[in-house]
């Protein structure tokens, strides 16, 4: 488990976390409030999903016209890089490990959810923690070795 956690607060920008991302070499973090809880989780999945170009489609049947309008990436880059982080961010649903959680259930949520990492929470929901799929194998190789000698 990775201790010194690289996170952002839930009023960061878009802007601010990329340059996070950027800087650590990360490619996603937790998203926590002022009390450190965890409030959400950002990746660099979410952030490409948004800034996606919208495509504009209107459609009018009876005159058979249709409009279509393709935002271009940097209008979008730029329409997006000063809102707040956590109006992209998964808030609903986060999968997270305590401490204390056995290996054998983070290696099943890792799996089933094709989850790179997971926040570790402790019972007040703040972040302790990340464990990584590398984390696992590690440990997984670890028990391996101890089982063969």
């Amino acid at each position: 488990m990775i201790r010194d956690v690289v996170s952002v607060h839930s009023d960061a920008t878009i802007k601010e976390v990329m340059q996070t991302f950027v800087e650590k070499k990360v490619g996603g973090v937790p998203i926590v409030d002022t009390q450190g809880k965890l409030v959400g989780i950002i990746t660099d999945g979410d952030i490409l999903r948004a800034i996606k170009p919208v495509d504009r489609r209107i459609q009018d049947y009876f005159s058979y016209v249709i409009y279509l309008e393709q935002q271009n990436l940097e209008s979008r880059i730029h329409d997006i890089a000063d809102q707040e982080v956590i109006r992209f961010a998964k808030t609903r649903g986060i999968v997270t490990v305590f401490p204390d959680d056995d290996m054998r259930e983070v290696v099943l949520l890792l799996a089933k959810h094709h989850f790179k990492k997971l926040p570790v929470i402790n019972q007040e929901r703040r972040v302790v923690g990340v464990v990584s799929r590398g984390d696992a194998i590690r440990n997984i190789q670890q028990t391996m070795i101890s089982g063969i000698s």
